[in-house]
């Protein structure tokens, strides 16, 4: 049984039940100090409800981060929607979920994640939510966050970014994956694909010219950057200790399965980028689409993600851990936050 603090992570921890549309979901709202929670609603299955709300709980944390690293005007909050098989009415389902999100009025600003779409937001907003990602899908823009971060962290470990050659490894080919697998062809890579859609792995490599690997060999691949796109909590420590990789970057949230295995990657000299640095590209969009920003601006603001890994891994000499180093920067906004009057 978790410690009872675990209970309290975070700000508040909402459980949905609807039983006409067999919603069961839970909104983890981590800290509104910077502004209302923004994150995305995930569709998956969880082997409990306890598990459900810890991985809420946990993605929520890393979205403040995230949106603190990013100057953006947002607290972090998470929300999973817990699947059990086919849905029988997809809309209803997305609905009777919206309708719980209204009942926080503004606190938490849901988005597109793993297993929702656009459209679930569409149908969310008109079921009285304030939501972001309704009309245009961050994908793009969380690629080339990442591709900018993997850029980044090969100029810190090889001495510059030339991709040629290099062995990509890239796990889960949804749309920020296999855009990215497609950036890193075009850069020269020698690119690997893994997804558990085998068959979405084999057709994205023949069109790109990689390599398919099958979904349970992709973490026994030799790579020199290896690219996690797909579940949370991706790597532990006995992973960590045979990992045959000299960088991990990507853009999946909540990779490590604690932060304790940021000091084994460290011990192994792997450069790891912590993945709420990487994948900021689809915040950053969704703050420039409501804040106006031209298309300019929006490209530079998604470049210096760029940056911002540069400045990590360098204050990770002093911290320990690239993980160590972003987290203590994020909190410090935070905490400078907190003390404005008002």
């Amino acid at each position: 049984m978790p410690e009872i603090d675990a209970y309290w992570a975070g700000e508040q921890t909402v459980l949905c039940r609807d039983d006409r549309s067999g919603l069961r979901a839970v909104i983890a709202v981590d800290d509104t100090t910077l502004g209302p929670g923004l994150g995305g609603v995930r569709l998956a299955s969880y082997p409990s409800p306890q598990a459900a709300a810890t991985e809420a709980q946990r993605l929520a944390a890393a979205m403040t981060m995230k949106n603190a690293l990013a100057g953006l005007p947002y607290g972090g909050a998470k929300s999973v929607i817990i699947s059990s098989g086919p849905i029988p009415e997809r809309a209803a389902l997305m609905g009777a979920f919206g309708r719980f999100v209204a009942r926080l009025r503004g606190t938490y600003i849901p988005g597109v994640d793993m297993g929702t779409t656009t459209e679930d937001l569409t149908v969310m907003a008109a079921a009285g939510a304030t939501v972001s990602c309704a009309t245009t899908d961050p994908s793009p823009w969380t690629a080339a966050g990442v591709l900018a971060a993997a850029l980044a962290a090969a100029r810190h470990e090889f001495g510059d970014d030339d991709l040629t050659g290099r062995r990509v490894l890239v796990q889960g080919v949804g749309h920020v994956g296999a855009a990215l697998a497609r950036s890193f062809a075009d850069r020269g890579a020698r690119v690997y694909v893994a997804d558990i859609d085998a068959g979405r792995a084999v057709g994205l490599a023949q069109d790109i010219g990689a390599i398919a690997v099958p979904a349970d060999r992709a973490l026994a691949t030799p790579s020199d950057m290896f690219v996690p796109c797909a579940r949370a909590r991706v790597i532990d420590a006995p992973l960590a200790r045979r990992l045959d990789t000299r960088i991990v970057v990507g853009a999946a949230n909540d990779v490590l399965a604690d932060d304790s295995v940021a000091d084994v990657l460290a011990e192994r000299r792997i450069v790891y980028v912590p993945d709420f640095v990487a994948n900021a590209g689809g915040v950053v969009q969704i703050h420039a689409f409501a804040d106006g920003w031209d298309t300019a601006r929006l490209d530079n603001a998604v470049a210096a993600i760029g940056d911002r890994v540069t400045t990590v891994l360098t204050a990770a000499r002093r911290y320990g851990t690239p993980l160590r180093a972003a987290q203590e920067q994020a909190r410090r906004i935070v905490r400078a936050a907190a003390l404005l009057p008002g």
